[in-house]
């Protein structure tokens, strides 16, 4: 903070320079950070999860195979879900705590996302579709129809989890690129006092 006493001893406060810049910093941070649309990625992000979550219903009512036992859609989607929101967030409320955040959540999504992604190819391949065997009524077997739901409908979840991962992989690499350009400076309302703020930055 500047102060400046004029010759009939009045005090004025001057504008910080130190303050304005960090100010510029923390806007520019946020066009920057919405030139990505974190919004837009958030909200395919939550949409995903919600479509890996009800597309794996049916699969319980099938044979139960390694993808239902361990749960992948239910924990998946619910990744896809949280990393959805807090981009969303972050769209809204943007500091580099917030950014930091979204970047770690982001990380686990996409980890576990390649992680779905090879559950989902093993299972599939050790559970091929079974051939049509003719019954009295010249149908095929409820087996067969079966394991060619599930299948189907794994094929379905491999591919959202797949755009899940690309998602992921671009809002990471958005994410780190704002936290490298911006990572020293820190957001004005993070802080108690504007004297704290310049002597961190300063540091």
């Amino acid at each position: 903070m500047a102060v400046e006493v004029s010759r009939d001893l009045t005090v004025q406060v001057l504008e910080d320079i130190n303050i304005v810049k960090l100010t510029d910093r923390q806007q520019a941070l946020r066009a920057a950070i919405q030139r990505g649309e974190p919004k837009c990625l958030g909200v395919s992000q939550v949409m995903l999860g919600l479509m890996v979550m009800s597309y794996s219903i049916p699969l319980h009512f099938t044979e139960v195979t390694e993808v239902v036992s361990l749960g992948v859609p239910w924990w998946s989607g619910l990744t896809f879900i949280t990393a959805g929101v807090v981009a969303i967030f972050l769209d809204k409320q943007c500091t580099m705590k917030i950014l930091q955040v979204c970047l770690i959540v982001t990380v686990v999504s996409t980890v576990l996302s390649v992680v779905a992604v090879i559950i989902y190819s093993v299972d599939i391949d050790k559970n091929p579709e079974l051939p049509c065997v003719k019954t009295l009524h010249d149908n095929c077997s409820e087996k067969y129809y079966a394991t060619r739901l599930s299948r189907g409908l794994k094929s379905s979840l491999l591919l959202f989890t797949l755009a899940q991962t690309a998602i992921s992989a671009i809002l990471c690499f958005l994410l780190f690129r704002q936290r490298r350009s911006f990572g020293h400076y820190a957001s004005l309302t993070d802080s108690s006092s504007p004297a704290a703020l310049i002597s961190s930055d300063l540091n």
